[in-house]
């Protein structure tokens, strides 16, 4: 295993824990959040819902990028939601006060660090791509002064 594959491994697998994070703890919050905005607990479920097919994608897809963009994308709306729900509130009147801890500060690492994840693997990729594959040095043949590939 290359250690390109090695950190691609290791980045997908901490995307992968961001993003079940993630679906558990906003599945924990769907029927309260139901019962107190029906559309507050229907984003909650489908953000889970999504975010458990980002992991799955992670773990079982050769080509991540869609996954990480889509996985990305929701994490960053969450974390929008959960700052507009406590500062101007959300539509419909709805305003969470405080941080519900522990689901609050917990989702948001789960967020946070998701999207650093992916910045660094979006880093490494192109970090990658760029460096030069081994079978594309020229070396030259011991005592012949030619160049071989």
């Amino acid at each position: 295993m290359t250690s390109a594959s090695v950190t691609d491994v290791t980045l997908r697998g901490l995307g992968v824990c961001c993003a079940l994070g993630n679906v558990v703890l906003h599945g924990l919050l769907v029927p309260d959040h139901l019962e107190e905005k029906f559309y507050v607990g229907v984003l909650f479920a489908v953000g889970s819902a999504v975010m458990l097919l980002v992991a799955v994608a992670l773990a079982t897809s050769k080509r991540a990028l869609g996954a990480w963009l889509t996985g990305a994308t929701v994490s960053l709306g969450m974390i929008a939601g959960f700052l507009l729900s406590r500062t101007v509130g959300l539509p419909g009147g709805y305003y969470e006060p405080g941080w519900e801890p522990p689901y609050g500060p917990l989702s948001l690492m789960a967020e946070g660090l998701f999207v650093l994840t992916f910045l660094a693997w979006l880093g490494e990729r192109s970090t990658t791509r760029a460096a030069p594959k081994p079978t594309d040095r020229v070396r030259t043949a011991p005592g012949s002064g030619q160049r071989t590939r």
